[in-house]
C-alpha cells in the first residue's frame, strides 16, 4: 500500500486547503468537548442557526465546484475516485465548519438515483441536494426488520400509475426536517423476501404520513417513527424497476457503512481523559488505551488499503467490508474505557459529569447509533463470513420460498 500522498495528490490537498483557507478558521489544536454537540443540548433558536450555517457553507461548496466530488460532472460534481474525495474530507474536518444533516442526500440517496435512476428523478433531485436546500431521510428499518432488512412488512400495493403505501418504519434520522425519504416497500409477497421489494422516493409532506419523535437516552430525538397510513407515491417514483429494489438497496448501504466507518478515532482525547482521572498508568486502563489505539490503527491502515486501490483503478478488496465492524469495536472500546476511567463519576450527567457528559453521551449512550445505523455488528460479520472468508452460510429457511409463506 501507498503511505504517502502521490504527486497529483499532493496537488489536490493543496488545493483543498486554499479553498478551505478562503471560506473558514481551522479548529483550535484542542477541542473543547465541554462545547460540543454531545455535550451542549442547543436550543430551538440555536439549532435554526445551526441548519442555516450549515446549508450556508454547503452552498458555498456548491457553488464552488466542491460538493459531491466523486458525482460525475454532469450532475454537479468533480467526478473525482474516492480517495480524493477522502482527502478533502481529512482536510475539511480541521476546519471550524457546520455539517448538517446531508449524508443521507449526498452520501446516500444522490449516489443511488446517479446509479439505478431516470434522467428525470436525476434532473429533479441532484441539484437541490448539492446546495443543500433539500435534505432527505432514510425509510429502511422496521419493528420487525432492522438487521432483517429483506423481512420488511410495508406494504406497496400498485393501482394504476400509483403505488399505496401503509406500514411503520423507525430510526429514522432527519425524518422531521427531511424533503424526501428512501422509501422501502413489499409490492409482491408471492417472490421470496429478497425479491419483490421497491424502492421509492417519498414526498415527505405527502398526505397520510405521521412522524413521532423518538425520546433518547441522552434526551434528544435524532430518530423517529414514521406512520404511512395509504399514502400515494407516483409511479415515476420508482427507483429501478418494482420488485427489484435489491440493487439500489445495496448501492445505499454501501455508501452509508462507508461513511460511518470514516469517523474520527478519539484515541488522543480518551488518553487525556486517563491523564486527567490519574490512571494513566494503571495497567488495565493501559492495555484498554492500547486495545483503542490497535482499533485505530487498524481502521487507518485498512483506508490506507482502500485508498491505494481506488488510487489506481481497482475495485477495492475484503478491506472496505471490515472497516464498518472495525469501526464498531473502536466505539465499543471507547465506551467501555472512558466509563471505566471516571469510575463512579460515569454515573453523572449533564453539567455535574465530566466535559458536561460528553463521555456519557458520546462514547456510553452514543455509540449504537453507529454500531447499530447501516448494519448491526451481528449483520456484518455474516456478511464478512459469506463474501470474505467464503465460510458456510448460516442455515435460512427462509430462503427460496414465497414472503407470504414466512411466519411474522
Amino acid at each position: 500500500m501507498d503511505f504517502d500522498d502521490t504527486p497529483e495528490e499532493i496537488t489536490w490537498r493543496v488545493e483543498c486547503r486554499a479553498f478551505l483557507d478562503a471560506h473558514a478558521e481551522l479548529k483550535p489544536e484542542k477541542a473543547d468537548l465541554g462545547q460540543s454537540f454531545w455535550a451542549k443540548v442547543r436550543t430551538a433558536e440555536e439549532e435554526e442557526a445551526y441548519d442555516r450555517a450549515a446549508r450556508g457553507w454547503q452552498r458555498t461548496k456548491r457553488d464552488n465546484g466542491w460538493a459531491g466530488l466523486t458525482w460525475p460532472s454532469a450532475f454537479g460534481g468533480q467526478g473525482l475516485s474516492g480517495h480524493f474525495a477522502a482527502i478533502f474530507a481529512e482536510e475539511e474536518g480541521r476546519y471550524d465548519l457546520p455539517q448538517g444533516g446531508f449524508a443521507q442526500s449526498i452520501g446516500m440517496a444522490g449516489p443511488t438515483i446517479i446509479t439505478h435512476g431516470t434522467d428525470a428523478q436525476k434532473a429533479k433531485y441532484l441539484d437541490p441536494m448539492l446546495t443543500g436546500e433539500e435534505t432527505w431521510c432514510q425509510l429502511f428499518s422496521e419493528p420487525g426488520a432492522g438487521s432483517d432488512l429483506a423481512g420488511l412488512r410495508t406494504s406497496g400495493i400498485v393501482d394504476g400509475d400509483e403505488i399505496i403505501v401503509s406500514g411503520q418504519k423507525v430510526w429514522t434520522s432527519n425524518a422531521v426536517e427531511a424533503a424526501y425519504g428512501m422509501l422501502l416497500v413489499r409490492t409482491d409477497v408471492e417472490q421470496p423476501k429478497h425479491r419483490g421489494i421497491t424502492y421509492l422516493i417519498l414526498d415527505m409532506s405527502s398526505p397520510g404520513i405521521d412522524i413521532r419523535p423518538l425520546k433518547q437516552p441522552t434526551g434528544r430525538s435524532e430518530f423517529n417513527e414514521v406512520f404511512l397510513d395509504d399514502v400515494r407515491v407516483p409511479r415515476e417514483n420508482v427507483i429501478g424497476q418494482i420488485n427489484a429494489g435489491w440493487g439500489p438497496i445495496l448501492t445505499t448501504l454501501t455508501n452509508e457503512r462507508t461513511g460511518i466507518a470514516g469517523m474520527s478515532s478519539m484515541v488522543d482525547e480518551v488518553i487525556d481523559l486517563a491523564r486527567t482521572y490519574g490512571v494513566s498508568d494503571d495497567p488495565v486502563i493501559r492495555q484498554e488505551l492500547a486495545r483503542l489505539f490497535s482499533y485505530a490503527e487498524t481502521i487507518r491502515f485498512l483506508g490506507y488499503r482502500v485508498r491505494t486501490t481506488t488510487s489506481r483503478g481497482a475495485m477495492p478488496g475484503p478491506e472496505s467490508s471490515v472497516l464498518k465492524l472495525a469501526s464498531s469495536r473502536r466505539l465499543e472500546t471507547i465506551a467501555n474505557v472512558s466509563m471505566a476511567i471516571m469510575g463512579a463519576k460515569a454515573t453523572l450527567y449533564g453539567d455535574d459529569a465530566e466535559m458536561g457528559g460528553f463521555w456519557q453521551n458520546y462514547a456510553f449512550l452514543g455509540q449504537w447509533m453507529s454500531r447499530i445505523g447501516g448494519g448491526t455488528d451481528e449483520v456484518q460479520r455474516n456478511i464478512i463470513g459469506d463474501n470474505v472468508l467464503g465460510l458456510p452460510p448460516e442455515p435460512r429457511l427462509d430462503k427460496g420460498i414465497p414472503f407470504r409463506d414466512i411466519p411474522s
